[in-house]
């Protein structure tokens, strides 16, 4: 009976043990299938520890992953775990139980690892085992072919041997699990190779068409300067493309072509450009340096709410150099133009009665009819650098319908008007320079002397140190008079005394005669009144009278001067 007893007993505990071994098997099956069903990384490794948990029925599973670059262990994923040292331990390769797995390919148990001296124990495994309450650990290697990748354990907090069917088991679930980690991996790869892929090919279909773009943009600009087109043609032409508004300006920051700003000057700009080989971002701003060769020419500025890319920082690097190339022509244009109007005034100042039909044939060719008056203007360039004060005034005779040149180291100008002063004037504030003029002219033949009436006015004006100013020789009063190349005293006589002349004459008064004796008896009107037998307060009256009409100044050492000298000329040719 107990024989029988006891195989009876053997045969139920085989057969439990079959029944376990399928359960563990289906099992087994079931989690290879799982696994296979999920591609993500970390869905992967997380159904790996919890099946293996399940397995065991163990109170913790987790799973180390070898790092390579720092040549141990880490703690990947854990399932049942509550301490978070443990959560985050690192094991050196062959510390612990997990490290010893790591380091010799081979599983180990231990029914009561901190006893258990097999295995090299550190403060920080141990304290985070301690602190787990972890006693029994079954560990065994993840590999791929002969490469271990990590460690996969079972653990329960008591006192537990593994037998062999178990390590076999989690042994199985561990080649399950490194097959499906590894084709995780492939696929995660071949997803992030795919999107880099996918980016890349974006990219290029971006470049693609930003070069596609360019190349049109290109072609069109090129097509705009063969045609001769302005700047404001090739202006359109780029925000056409670019959109924004685009600001031209030339090496002074002079704005050469705006349709949104007001006229002014940007030297800030055109500095930044010149020191900038490629287009640059300034304040909102993209700024393309406009040169030919060494030379800085100028500025484009493009202002846009969107940034520009690098094909469209290519767009405005070409309109800049488009805008290079039509900025040459233009000076090339002016500057033969400017030749040809220099070379008919110096004709006309030096020898305008050697072929007078020729010379107004080439005047109507550039656009002036000299036989309407004109004023001759010569300007000094003072501390101005000749070469650019030159092209200012060659622009200024292009806008006035008038002539420049270079005559005897003077620069020369011949303007339409018949009122030299006011010409003169005009073009020592617009440039800044000390002009003298004279004229009008009245034909060909009189240009030659209102020229060298002009020049000395200038070496007049220089000599009294009115620099910077604009005038003729009328404004220079009596100097002007003697400098004059044909004296006009009736002219002279009304600037200094006109208004007292016209009101002794309407009148019948004697202003005049009591000004001469005033002056005559050293501005005494006591000493006066008994040189014209009048009463004191008579005189007194009169000079009044005077202030009233010729300005309080009138006693000023300067005015009075020129009204003396009047008075003295008109004296001299009034009949007696």
């Amino acid at each position: 009976m107990t024989h029988s007893g006891t195989v009876t007993e053997d045969v139920y505990e085989e057969l439990a043990r079959h029944r376990r071994r399928e359960a563990e098997l289906a099992a087994l099956f079931q989690t290879a299938h799982d696994l296979a069903a999920l591609h993500d990384l970390d869905q992967v490794l997380q159904a790996i520890v919890h099946r293996a948990r399940t397995l065991l029925r163990a109170d913790v599973a987790h799973l180390t992953l070898l790092d390579a670059e720092r040549g141990d262990t880490y703690m990947r994923v854990t399932s049942g775990s509550a301490s978070a040292a443990f959560q985050k331990l690192r094991l050196p390769m062959g510390a612990g139980l997990a490290g010893l797995v790591a380091q010799t390919a081979t599983p180990y148990a231990s029914p009561d690892y901190p006893r258990d001296e097999r295995f090299e124990h550190t403060r920080s495994i141990d304290h985070a085992v301690g602190e787990e309450g972890l006693v029994g650990i079954l560990g065994v290697p993840l590999r791929l072919g002969t490469t271990v990748v990590g460690v996969l354990c079972a653990a329960d907090r008591r006192h537990r041997p593994f037998p062999a069917e178990e390590v076999s088991l989690l042994s199985s679930l561990a080649d399950h699990a490194a097959v499906a980690i590894d084709n995780a991996r492939r696929l995660q790869e071949t997803r992030a190779a795919l999107a880099e892929l996918d980016t890349t090919t974006r990219l290029l279909r971006q470049r693609t068409t930003s070069l596609e773009r360019a190349a049109e943009a290109h072609d069109r600009l090129t097509d705009l300067v063969l045609r001769g087109a302005n700047l404001a043609e090739l202006a359109h032409a780029v925000t056409d493309v670019l959109g924004g508004t685009l600001m031209v300006l030339d090496v002074s920051g002079r704005r050469l072509f705006d349709d949104e700003q007001p006229p002014g000057a940007d030297e800030d700009v055109v500095a930044l450009a010149g020191a900038h080989s490629r287009v640059t971002h300034h304040e909102g701003r993209w700024i393309a340096r406009i040169a030919a060769g060494t030379e800085l020419l100028g500025a484009l500025m493009l202002t846009r709410a969107s940034p520009l890319d690098e094909g469209e920082q290519r767009i405005l690097e070409r309109a800049a150099l488009a805008t290079a190339v039509l900025l040459l022509l233009r000076r090339s244009t002016a500057e033969a133009e400017h030749r040809v109007r220099g070379d008919l005034l110096a004709d006309l100042v030096v020898s305008p009665h050697r072929d007078p039909e020729r010379l107004a044939a080439r005047a109507d060719a550039v656009g002036i009819d000299l036989g309407q008056p004109h004023t001759a203007v010569v300007v000094d360039s003072g501390e101005h650098e000749p070469q650019h004060l030159g092209r200012a005034l060659a622009r200024l005779a292009t806008t006035r319908a008038g002539l420049a040149s270079r005559h005897h180291g003077r620069h020369v100008l011949l303007l339409p008007g018949d009122n030299p002063s006011d010409t003169a004037r005009a073009v020592a504030t617009e440039l800044g320079v000390t002009a003298g003029a004279a004229g009008p002219t009245s034909g060909l033949a009189t240009i030659p002397a209102v020229h060298a009436e002009a020049t000395r006015c200038l070496e007049a004006m220089l000599a009294l140190g009115r620099t910077g100013e604009g005038a003729c020789l009328r404004d220079l009063g009596f100097l002007g008079l003697v400098l004059g190349e044909h004296i006009d005293l009736t002219g002279y006589l009304h600037r200094a005394l006109g208004p007292v002349l016209d009101y002794d004459r309407r009148r019948g008064t004697g202003l005049v005669p009591t000004l001469r004796a005033y002056f005559a008896c050293g501005r005494s009107p006591a000493r006066a009144c008994k040189e014209l037998h009048v009463h004191v307060n008579t005189v007194t009256q009169r000079l009044e009278r005077v202030s009233h009409l010729l300005g309080d100044d009138w006693q000023e050492p300067e005015r009075s001067l020129e009204i003396q000298l009047a008075l003295t000329l008109h004296q001299a040719i009034t009949p007696r």
